[in-house]
């Protein structure tokens, strides 16, 4: 008899555990629209990053974007540089390209944690960000706020 009690009761406890655990993560719409906002705005941020990196390739007039690409790869390297033949003012343009980007990400990385925090809340970011991972209907939600947001970023 007591152990029929015991299973019982530990059944219980098991059941009601599992229904408390999904409750507790459940993603407000609301916070899944902060997020979103969040992460619209870090990937605006990246692309504009991206398209000043590469205006800087495209436009300047003494390295082209195949010499930058050839040098990026082997900037840290002096033995290499010299193999190919680098001038000074090739290796200059590389790293002030390397200096901007760095400047940049780091700008990123500070916004990233900034909105996670204080605009979205640590906890339901992290949270958001797990769920979105598992669940495939919030992934679907989730994809189609960022469309909306992604259309709004386009006209402005």
């Amino acid at each position: 008899m007591k152990l029929k009690f015991f299973s019982l009761v530990f059944f219980m406890a098991l059941f009601s555990a599992k229904l408390f655990a999904q409750d507790a993560a459940a993603v407000t719409d609301e916070e899944l629209k902060k997020y979103a906002i969040a992460m619209d705005s870090v990937n605006e941020m990246q692309a504009v990053l991206s398209g000043q990196i590469k205006q800087m390739v495209t436009t300047n007039q003494n390295v082209t974007a195949a010499r930058y690409n050839e040098l990026f790869k082997i900037i840290g390297d002096e033995g290499k540089l010299l193999e190919a033949n680098a001038t000074p003012d090739e290796i200059s343009f590389v790293k002030e390209v390397i200096a901007k980007k760095d400047a940049g990400t780091a700008k990123i990385k500070e916004t990233y944690q900034l909105l996670a925090k204080d605009y979205v809340g640590a906890a339901a970011f992290n949270k958001v960000k797990k769920a979105i991972s598992s669940d495939e209907t919030l992934k679907t939600k989730y994809q189609t706020l960022m469309e909306e947001l992604a259309k709004d970023n386009a006209v402005n």
